[in-house]
């Protein structure tokens, strides 16, 4: 998390991947992720068109993250390895 509390755009796609990596409901992403719907419905978007994620068809719900994403989010992870926290600071998932 970037020092002032708020998230970068990079931490917020990655956390709605990796609540979508199992596939996953847009109510639960938005609640996993810590968003509001407006803003979960902002990011779904960006990300299927990025191509990190499938959104619903044929009849079903569920949001998941594509092989695409999930290099994503091997990249962010390894770019927080340079990213030491602030002091006092705690990872959250």
């Amino acid at each position: 998390m970037s020092g002032n509390g708020k998230r970068s755009d990079m931490e917020i796609s990655a956390a709605i991947l990796h609540v979508a990596l199992n596939g996953a409901k847009k109510s639960h992403i938005v609640f996993k992720a810590n968003l509001n719907f407006q803003l979960g419905k902002k990011y779904l978007a960006r990300l299927i068109n990025a191509g990190l994620i499938v959104g619903p068809n044929n009849g079903s719900k569920v949001f998941s993250t594509t092989d695409k994403g999930v290099e994503y989010l091997k990249y962010v992870e390894g770019f927080k390895q340079f990213m030491p926290l602030p002091d006092g600071a705690t990872e959250a998932s």
